[in-house]
């Protein structure tokens, strides 16, 4: 797709980018360190570039497992030294990207489409992406009862987390490659498209009034759980069943008065996905723990088990598909010929990666200048 000058969002989009902070308070927004993680600050350990705290925000999903996992383990904090990690946790990447504007937090993860939206309503200003973290772990689960095959979902209700988000744009470029149409802002038309939050989904197929869904893990398994079963793997429309789902991203500002503190983090995301896939029932357990220290309540094996087989841990970010997805959004209505030249620095990353003896990653023609 040709580089254009960016463009806004559409109204329904940038609404929903512009959530008041007030309301992020309740989904751990500004959350501070917990005295055990402060105590895993090593005896005589030095503050790097003499920062006090780096504020890192993430989800409570499994495709975020990176971020579970290295809090849990210490892992970032170790990198850290006495720069103490802070940690925030949201339900929704506009309100992250939020946080990343008024410089509540400096470094998050996040899914591609919040990314995409986040840098070209900045003109490019605002975040870069520094890694990846996660490929997959995205299906769509139906009623059986009412979907017996894809030509079923015609005519029924299926939710997405949010309007515009990662998962929203995937099934409406879903629909329209089956010929089907659907208003992107409204979701009526052939599909009926509902905006459901990740933690109500459940309760919503329970009660019928949603036939099926198009999410990540884990809230895909909770329904498969629930009698659901899983119609399409979104790896499967893929080339080589690789898509980006999460991204690690920084505040362009913070990137270039602290590297030092990103090349710690960065070296803490490397090092929690050497060991997410080298030892895989405890990087589970610890991802787990997380979630209920998180959240109060830990994932059912049932659920856990079937959510993690279906996510890849990559350091990758997988350029080339973000532009895919950028390009879908487009088509969908949702968005206006993104720039998205200078999205990527991956320069501290491959330096991380070299010294830790594994493969550079490639920005596909993305990187900053």
């Amino acid at each position: 797709m040709p580089a254009h000058r960016s463009a806004l969002l559409r109204r329904g989009v940038a609404v929903a980018a512009a959530l008041p902070l007030l309301a992020l308070a309740a989904c751990g927004y500004g959350s501070q360190a917990k005295d055990d993680e402060t105590a895993q600050v090593a005896a005589g350990a030095k503050k790097i570039e003499g920062l006090d705290t780096v504020r890192i925000g993430y989800f409570g999903n499994l495709t975020h497992a990176t971020a579970l996992v290295g809090r849990q383990e210490g892992i970032f904090q170790k990198e850290l030294g006495a720069t103490k990690a802070e940690y925030a946790i949201f339900n929704a990447g506009p309100s992250e990207i939020e946080a990343l504007n008024s410089k509540s937090i400096d470094i998050g993860w996040i899914g591609p489409s919040p990314a995409i939206n986040g840098y070209t309503k900045s003109a490019g200003k605002g975040l870069r992406i520094i890694g990846g973290s996660a490929s997959g772990g995205v299906k769509l689960v139906v009623d059986p009862d009412k979907i017996k095959s894809l030509k079923d979902v015609k005519g029924k209700n299926i939710a997405t987390p949010q309007l515009g988000n990662t998962q929203d744009v995937a099934f409406l470029n879903w629909i329209a490659e089956q010929g089907w149409k659907v208003d992107a802002e409204s979701g009526k038309g052939d599909v009926s498209v509902v905006r459901t939050d990740n933690k109500i989904v459940p309760d919503a197929y329970k009660s019928g009034s949603i036939d099926g869904a198009w999410v990540p893990e884990p809230t895909a398994s909770k329904l498969v759980a629930e009698g659901a079963k899983v119609l399409l793997d979104e790896a499967d429309l893929w080339p080589d069943k690789k898509f980006v789902i999460t991204n690690i991203i920084v505040r362009q500002d913070f990137l270039k008065e602290h590297p030092k503190v990103v090349e710690a983090v960065l070296r803490g995301a490397v090092r929690t996905n050497a060991f997410i896939n080298s030892d895989t029932e405890k990087a589970k357990e610890a991802a787990n723990a997380r979630l209920k220290e998180d959240s109060g309540k830990a994932l059912d094996a049932k659920v856990l088990d079937p959510a993690w087989t279906s996510i890849q841990f990559t350091d990758d970010p997988l350029a080339s598909t973000l532009q895919i997805e950028a390009d879908h959004a487009v088509k969908a209505g949702l968005l206006k010929d993104p720039l998205l030249d200078g999205i990527y620095d991956l320069s501290i990353l491959n330096k991380v990666l070299k010294s830790e003896g594994e493969s550079e990653v490639d920005d596909a023609g993305l990187g900053a200048k």
